[in-house]
């Protein structure tokens, strides 16, 4: 860790996430001393390749803009590398290689043959006017093009780059390299995009949820869900919990969340909707349509999320890293919280997770929990190179299917190890070994 920090050290997320996965992997070092004299540890932490370019492009004003892009080609010993592009004024550097670098052990834990990799730009989607966006878009693509590709690197969405952005990106590949290729995933369905793909990390993240609570004899029937976020992943996530009979308490943006006693239904799960992606909106209209709601703005001089205080049965941190600390992981262990499932990358950090382990309670860590959302990106470009597509209800099933085969993987290996229902040893010492060994046999590369 200290090599690290020494090499890098202005990337904190990154030492985060390393350090998480470095604080469970001792035992497996212990087993196979190989690995040290092989410096695999050190060979999986820095990245394959980095790429940096600058972004110039014209807004409706007609002045030019500079923007900065990344592609973190992490690791590439399991398969091509996988993972999305994320477009937000706080990217940079660290960030890109600390989802790249989670990305890597994520797709480790999937049936499916996945190296990783991550990337985006420092731009902000909001507020700009589609014209802006898709000359943007074409724009990144100019550089990116000539490093992606069906056989070598697969982008797909993530924050601030959904279905319209997906859209104009593949667009200018296409037109860049004149082919017609899986290169992307979160297609639209009208250009090779799979059904299930936009539901899949909420979707997955609740099943993971469920398997979770089946190893003790509980379902999510009756109980009072806390979620963060109103992208995918969070309303998803809140549609299956419905399904599954639970309730769904909170959802949150960036000015704020909503707290709906009563729980949220089929027709105001609709309204957010159609606020948060046709009318691109505010949480705060939820509140002025349903009177009975809390609606909390956000408060910039607290030191933790008052979301998090509300009494309930399970929390699906759905919006972005680190929004749960050590104070909010506290609130969430009073308020009778026995369930934390990760939606989002890293959302925890290290002292809340110490907590949630301290306490034992259910906690299923990002690189499981949301591994859905890859799954079926990985089923996509299934569909795509065979030049089929699945119906709604085949691939809901291999989703699934393969859900429960991670949530799996990670008990199993975690009782293998000493560590019985500890999902974050499980999650990082199964990805650990998959990715180890296949560097091993490919040599010295």
């Amino acid at each position: 860790m200290s090599w690290v920090k020494d090499r890098d050290p202005e990337q904190h997320e990154f030492h985060q996430a390393v350090q998480g996965v470095l604080d469970t992997i001792g035992p497996v070092l212990e087993r196979n001393p190989g690995y040290r004299r092989l410096a695999v540890v050190e060979r999986i932490i820095e990245p394959e390749r980095v790429i940096s370019f600058r972004v110039p492009w014209m807004d409706d004003d007609g002045q030019v803009q500079v923007n900065r892009g990344y592609r973190v080609q992490m690791n590439s010993a399991l398969g091509l590398y996988k993972g999305g592009l994320r477009f937000h004024p706080s990217v940079n550097l660290d960030i890109i290689k600390f989802l790249a670098f989670e990305q890597v052990f994520k797709n480790a834990l999937i049936p499916l043959s996945l190296g990783g990799g991550k990337g985006g730009a420092d731009f902000d989607p909001k507020g700009k006017s589609e014209g802006e966006i898709m000359r943007f878009c074409q724009a990144f693509m100019a550089e990116l093009y000539r490093h992606i590709g069906p056989d070598t690197d697969v982008p797909a969405g993530d924050i601030g780059v959904g279905k319209r952005e997906i859209g104009y990106l593949f667009g200018m590949y296409k037109k860049l390299g004149n082919e017609f290729t899986g290169a992307f995933t979160g297609k639209g369905l009208l250009w090779g995009g799979s059904l299930i793909r936009p539901e899949a990390a909420g979707y997955g993240m609740v099943y993971f949820a469920a398997e979770m609570l089946a190893t003790r004899g509980k379902t999510l029937e009756g109980r009072r869900c806390l979620i963060s976020g109103a992208g995918d992943v969070a309303l998803f996530a809140a549609e299956k919990v419905l399904e599954l009979g639970g309730r769904v308490l909170t959802l949150s943006d960036s000015t704020g969340f909503i707290y709906d006693e009563q729980g949220l239904n089929l027709d105001k799960m609709a309204f957010v909707r159609e606020l948060k992606n046709i009318r691109r909106g505010r949480l705060a209209e939820y509140g002025e349509r349903y009177p009975d709601t809390v609606y909390v703005p956000c408060d910039p001089r607290l030191d933790y999320n008052p979301l998090w205080s509300f009494p309930a049965d399970c929390a699906f941190p759905c919006a972005t890293e680190n929004e749960i600390n050590g104070k909010d992981a506290a609130r969430i262990l009073a308020g009778g919280v026995d369930l934390v499932c990760e939606g989002a990358n890293m959302p925890s950090t290290p002292e809340a997770v110490e907590l949630f382990l301290e306490h034992k309670i259910f906690y299923g860590p990002g690189k499981a929990a949301n591994a859905g959302g890859v799954a079926v990106s990985g089923l996509e470009m299934v569909q795509n190179s065979t030049h089929l597509a699945w119906s709604r209800e085949e691939v809901d099933a291999k989703l699934k299917v393969i859900m429960k085969f991670i949530h799996q993987s990670c008990l199993d290996t975690a009782c293998e190890y000493g560590m019985p229902e500890n999902y974050v040893a499980g999650a990082n010492i199964s990805g650990f070994i998959k990715v180890a060994r296949a560097m091993v046999e490919l040599g010295l590369i």
